[in-house]
Parts: C-alpha cells; structure tokens; sequence
C-alpha cells in the first residue's frame, strides 16, 4: 500500500484538532513535523498520523507519544 501525503486540512479532519492546537502539539513534540512536497507545500505521511492517532486511541501517556514521534520522524530517513 502507498503512504499518501495528506494535507493540513484533511489532516485537522483526522485528528478533530483545531489548527492552533495542531501547531502547538507539533512544538511540543506531540505530532510529528509536516514533510515539505514543495517550495511552499508540506503535508503529513498519511502512515504518522494514523499512528499518532491510534496511540491516543489506545490510552499512551504523553511520554510514549511523543517517543513515538521521535521515532516516526527518524524512521523518514530508512525509507527506501
């Protein structure tokens, strides 16, 4: 299956955050940063925000989302 690039307001959909609180989550390392597609896009692989979503889903405290952030963000680069 393909890992879809989604834009910011499908993703505001998915998640039923405000944009403000999408940002902030970002800052404080709650949701991982957007990837840029363009010289003025970016979006989020559709993958992360299914996982992030699931975690809190699934009851994960703060601490274990925001490692799983890191994790997500550093697996971007072990694609191939």
């Amino acid at each position: 299956m393909a890992n879809s690039i989604l834009r910011i307001p499908v993703v505001l959909r998915m998640r039923g955050r405000s944009r403000s609180a999408h940002y902030l989550d970002i800052q404080l390392g709650l949701f991982p940063h957007p990837v840029k597609i363009g010289p003025r896009a970016s979006g989020h692989p559709e993958n992360e925000v299914t996982a992030v979503n699931a975690a809190r889903i699934a009851g994960k405290s703060t601490d274990e989302i925001r490692a799983l952030v890191a994790y997500l963000e550093s697996a971007r680069g072990n694609l191939e």
